[in-house]
């Protein structure tokens, strides 16, 4: 079993910037892909980006690509979030989850196997 949990989210200013940070605990974040979804109020779930288990592969949605990128430090059992150039539109609750093997080809709240509880990004002036 898995434990996941964000923090880092917050309020920031349009074109801002915020680093979300999945601290994992449980079982080693070695074999998993760590990926990132958000869930803004009224709204579907949707996935933000991915890192496959190996780093090789990274997966970005058409709407944060060029301005957030998705990291992991396997020896802390850590993966990261930072976002640029924040847009009021990106307000939403935001969740880590893993996928084991996971290779980010897809991106599905079905594929995963782990979800943290959430942490709240606020983009407002």
């Amino acid at each position: 079993q898995m434990r996941l949990v964000e923090s880092g989210g917050g309020l920031v200013q349009p074109g801002g910037s915020l680093r979300l940070s999945c601290a994992t605990s449980g079982t080693s974040l070695d074999y998993y892909a760590i990926a990132w979804f958000r869930q803004a109020p009224g709204k579907e779930r949707e996935g933000v980006a991915c890192l496959s288990h190996d780093g090789s592969t990274t997966y970005y949605a058409d709407f944060v690509k060029g301005r957030f990128t998705t990291s992991r430090d396997n020896a802390k059992s850590q993966g990261y979030l930072q976002m640029n150039s924040l847009k009021p539109e990106d307000t939403a609750v935001y969740y880590c989850a893993t996928d084991l093997f996971g290779t980010c080809t897809t991106v599905t709240g079905d594929q995963m196997n782990f979800w943290g509880q959430g942490t709240q990004v606020l983009v407002s002036s």
